[in-house]
């Protein structure tokens, strides 16, 4: 049955300050979902879709002067910057390169992890380049650009089964040793004290620059290789070319520090009365991958080549989690967007990807807006996080979703044979973690003893002196908002989690923090995803079980519903009390994009969706792979090479036993409160009970893309009404720090 309700929304309009007037079908599509990642499968489905992202059409279709950066004349000629993913065979994409040669236009990076490469071509040729069968998508290299502890105690990091005593006095427990941790961002000041060990070390074990100025390369006939074997003398020369100065003071714009630290700073010092800067994983070793420069600015490209270095160094290096605060201005569906696919590469690697939802939860006249969430963060894969308010107090009973907040569902895109726009429609957020007024970590422009300097503009306000920290070298401190502050506690949380066992799969950690957090009172799926991190649950829950899950999982060696919980284990009661205050977990985890799902069998069962290479949203079911590097001397399945993306084989999704909460929670309505707009206290209370519906059979996959059971999971949750909608979010030209401003709730603290 389809429940499409057309009905009418408002679109604002970011930047553009104008609105719209657009119909909207549905919230999902659970069992008609088109699969758009593969060329060659959707053809073999006999439909076809419009493979130029929307901004690059109308970028082409300008007349005049190029008004994206990612456009410029060039001898006369209309050129463009676009990144082109392919599903070539070839991982080396020889031929795709050669041809993009042939019509006179260059490449200028190669992306073996995303399948994809940055390319210059004419924008006439856009279109022909496109109806290629090996190319999937061609998106612009959308520019990036700057936006303008209390954190243990409020999360949970200092209860009894993860730091039973504060860091101020000395600690034990968990804190996220050998676990590392990757910052894609502006940099990290690895002199700061907020990065140092108990030996006097910095824990930033590597500081890499992305800044290759694809953005800014207008040469014609270049074309750049992608073999990068380890052990060669082409990958030194690029490590040696990426390679920042570690005795320099590397984020010269100060938002990647700060975000470091809220993931894995620690209080060296402190004076009594003022605020404990302490992290999440005060021991975490930090990877700072820059991707924007000391002004803020990068470019997509940037980005991308980022994300590949991670994944490659991965194994290498135990880099278990990365945080992306960063947010683009896609146009396009999850499935062929080049952050997206990055991500999930990450993912299928075994990598926690952690993704800030973005600032956008209110329009220009301080209405609220739903469906703000940008890529990568509109991702299926990855952890998608929201921001709460925690009042200036360690009590969670006063918290609120931040009004700035990013709300769900996504409403990426794409068009079909008939012309007609499909959007995604996914639940998001995740969940929602501190993001409001947060002390950590300034960087400044100067790292020695004796003198420092502030860093210029935006920043430079934000100095927490007020607050009574003396500001010495090395120690400085600043006050933060925003959503990409948020990402970082939920990266925290999930090195800890694998500190507690390592054997977690980034799905799983996933299910884990969703499954514990905290129902906020009087706010729904689409405000606050499961729930407020609550790390003290989610430790519990993950000490429950195997700790050899992941590696069982990469080889492919355990059925569905096998027993997953360790020797002698039970599962934990659900529910936690912090700072005084006892509350019931959610029991709330998202699958298949729109999808509710509950129950003891999600943890005590193996469910193939914990397989980090699965990925299951709109009715669509994917498996992606690494194919790693092999050879004399090189360490089999350390480095990925490439990846390899197709349908899913036949196999289980979800087993019996699984509660179904989809019927419980009904049709969306916003004046109902129902569906996607169902306040998260009432549907805990509800499963806490023994409602919801449990599968007899579980979820089986067909052919990988329809899926057939007993009990039909229907169409997930449906729109039956209409409310404030974002139908694309307009970021000046692409890739923010998450937020268009840097926000507290009414406070502005950053650049308007």
């Amino acid at each position: 049955m389809n429940l499409l309700t057309p009905f009418i929304v408002l679109i604002e309009r970011r930047r553009l300050q104008r609105t719209a007037v657009v119909a909207m079908s549905c919230l999902a599509l659970l069992l008609t979902g088109p699969g758009m990642v593969s060329a060659q499968a959707a053809q073999a489905g006999g439909f076809k879709w419009r493979k130029v992202a929307r901004d690059l059409d109308d970028e082409i279709a300008q007349v005049g002067a190029p008004k994206a950066r990612w456009a410029r004349d060039v001898n006369g000629v209309r050129h463009v910057q676009a990144i082109v993913v392919t599903n070539s065979t070839d991982p080396q994409m020889a031929d795709l390169r050669a041809y993009v040669r042939s019509i006179g236009g260059s490449v200028h990076a190669v992306h073996p992890a995303v399948h994809a490469m940055t390319v210059q071509i004419k924008a006439s040729l856009v279109d022909t380049l496109s109806q290629r069968s090996d190319v999937i998508s061609v998106s612009p290299n959308r520019v990036t650009q700057r936006t303008a502890s209390t954190l243990e105690a409020i999360t949970g990091a200092l209860a009894g089964n993860v730091r039973p005593t504060s860091t101020k006095t000395g600690y034990t427990g968990l804190d996220g040793t050998g676990i590392g941790i990757a910052v894609l961002d502006s940099g990290v000041m690895n002199k700061h004290e907020a990065f140092l060990n108990g030996s006097g070390v910095t824990r930033v074990k590597r500081n890499v620059s992305m800044m290759n100025s694809t953005a800014s390369n207008w040469s014609t006939g270049v074309s750049a290789g992608s073999s990068l074997q380890p052990g060669s003398t082409a990958l030194a020369t690029y490590e040696a070319s990426v390679a920042a100065d570690a005795s320099a003071a590397p984020d010269g714009y100060g938002h990647g520090t700060h975000v470091a630290a809220v993931a894995a700073g620690f209080a060296k010092s402190y004076t009594a009365g003022t605020p404990d800067t302490t992290g999440i994983a005060p021991n975490a070793n930090i990877y700072d991958v820059k991707v924007l420069s000391d002004l803020g600015l990068g470019s997509v490209s940037d980005a991308l080549e980022g994300i590949q270095w991670v994944i490659y160094h991965a194994k290498e290096y135990n880099i278990r989690v990365l945080n992306v605060s960063l947010a683009a201005a896609s146009t396009q569906s999850w499935q062929t967007d080049p952050l997206c696919v990055a991500v999930r590469s990450a993912t299928a690697a075994g990598i926690t990807v952690v993704v800030a939802a973005g600032n956008f939860g209110t329009g220009l006249t301080g209405k609220e807006i739903y469906g703000s969430v940008s890529a990568p963060g509109n991702d299926p894969s990855v952890i998608t996080v929201g921001a709460i308010n925690h009042h200036d107090t360690v009590a969670r009973g006063d918290d609120s979703v931040d009004n700035f907040s990013s709300r769900g569902p996504t409403r990426s895109s794409s068009v079909d044979s008939t012309g007609a726009r499909v959007y995604d429609n996914l639940l998001k957020p995740d969940l929602v973690a501190p993001g409001n007024k947060i002390v950590a970590a300034a960087a400044t422009l100067k790292a020695d003893n004796t003198s420092w300097s502030v860093l210029p503009g935006v920043f430079k306000s934000q100095l927490v002196t007020p607050l009574g920290i003396t500001q010495t070298a090395l120690e400085t401190q600043m006050i933060m908002s925003g959503t990409s502050i948020a990402a970082p506690a939920v990266a925290g949380a999930a090195a800890l989690l694998l500190q507690a066992n390592p054997g977690l799969t980034p799905p799983l950690i996933k299910a884990i923090l969703q499954y514990s957090a905290q129902p906020l009172p009087g706010y729904n799926l689409l405000q606050q995803g499961a729930g407020l991190l609550n790390v003290e649950g989610a430790v519990v829950l993950a000490k429950a079980l195997r700790t050899d899950l992941a590696s069982v999982v990469n080889a492919g060696i355990i059925p569905a519903g096998t027993p997953m919980l360790a020797w002698g284990k039970t599962m934990p009661a659900a529910t936690t009390t912090l700072n005084g205050t006892a509350f019931n977990w959610s029991r709330t985890v998202f699958a298949g994009g729109n999808h509710l799902v509950s129950g003891p069998a999600l943890f005590t069962q193996y469910q193939p969706l914990w397989d980090p290479r699965i990925t299951w949203a709109n009715g669509v079911v994917r498996k992606r792979q690494a194919v790693y590097w092999s050879g004399f001397g090189i360490p089999a399945n350390t480095y990925p090479q490439y990846f390899v993306d197709g349908v899913a084989p036949n196999t289980a999704l979800l087993t019996a036993g699984v509660v179904n909460a989809d019927a419980l929670v009904g049709v969306s309505s916003s004046i109902g409160k129902t569906g996607a707009f169902i306040p998260n206290s009432t549907l805990s209370a509800w499963l806490a009970s023994g409602s919801g519906t449990t599968l007899l059979d579980g979820v089986t996959l067909s052919n990988g893309l329809v899926l057939s059971e007993r009990i039909v999971l229907s169409e997930g949750l449906v729109l039956s009404e209409g409310l404030v909608l974002s139908e694309r979010i307009v970021l000046s030209e692409g890739l923010v720090l998450s937020e268009g401003l840097v926000l507290s709730e009414g406070v502005v603290l950053g650049e308007p």
